[in-house]
């Protein structure tokens, strides 16, 4: 299933010219799969209820945020239009395999839910109340790092600098960490479920490729590309992830 509507989604951006769509994808796809093994599975339903509404609801919040703010009316990505142009007469191909290892993906990021609808035990329990609470607090505040963002960049004396208020200023990257936090929210609905070390994966892999991959190197290369010195300042003075209070400006390191 997974395979095939990245399929799909490869179709529709070799129209548009805007792979940008695949990430919107990656998320509607986990949602679908958390979703479709909260009604499957056999483990306590009113948790299996919870963890399919969670997952659906972040799924679907986020398929959405990145349609609108990244594909609909939108130039391709930065991260998308390189590769388009590194690859060259190559491109489609290699986009078509590279939207095929995000469906690998989809289904890896779905396990966390699968393993939590698999949960035997028939009673709720502290765990899940942090789990819900761990994902409440995720998930809202990405919300508001998102609209922080982009309350500031709607003022137009405001372009071509670097965003330092609310969550942004004790973090370069407060919405990537918030949805990393997410994960974990997981790790404790699994709690006494078998395999419950598999949700541990989600967010270990998620903060190797926020910090290796496709998150944090290409955003600041972006950056510092557009916004230059302002930005090298930013990075003197701000935690790359974890908010933490911002160093002096203008300081010694």
């Amino acid at each position: 299933m997974a395979s095939a509507m990245m399929t799909g989604l490869w179709v529709i951006q070799r129209r548009t010219h805007n792979a940008g769509i695949v990430d919107a994808g990656w998320a509607a796809g986990i949602g679908v799969l958390g979703t479709l093994f909260g009604a499957t599975s056999g483990g306590y339903l009113p948790r299996r209820v919870l963890v399919a509404a969670l997952i659906g609801i972040w799924a679907l919040r986020l398929a959405a945020y990145l349609v609108i703010d990244r594909v609909r009316g939108r130039p391709e990505d930065g991260r998308y239009a390189s590769l388009r142009k590194e690859w060259g007469p190559n491109a489609e191909r290699r986009l078509f395999f590279f939207f095929q290892s995000q469906a690998i993906f989809v289904v890896f990021f779905s396990l966390p839910a699968l393993v939590v609808t698999h949960n035997p035990q028939a009673r709720w329990s502290g765990w899940d109340i942090t789990g819900a609470f761990i994902w409440c607090v995720s998930v809202g505040n990405t919300i508001l790092a998102d609209r922080q963002l982009a309350h500031f960049r709607e003022r137009s004396e405001n372009r071509g600098k670097t965003c330092r208020e609310g969550w942004w200023r004790y973090s370069r990257h407060p919405n990537y960490f918030f949805e990393w936090l997410h994960w974990w929210s997981y790790v404790a609905l699994a709690a006494g479920a078998p395999y419950a070390w598999v949700t541990l994966l989600a967010p270990a892999t998620m903060l190797y490729l926020l910090f290796r991959v496709t998150g944090i190197p290409p955003t600041e290369t972006q950056a510092l590309a557009s916004r230059g010195d302002d930005y090298r300042e930013y990075q003197r003075t701000t935690s790359v992830f974890f908010p933490w209070f911002p160093k002096q400006q203008g300081g010694a390191e």
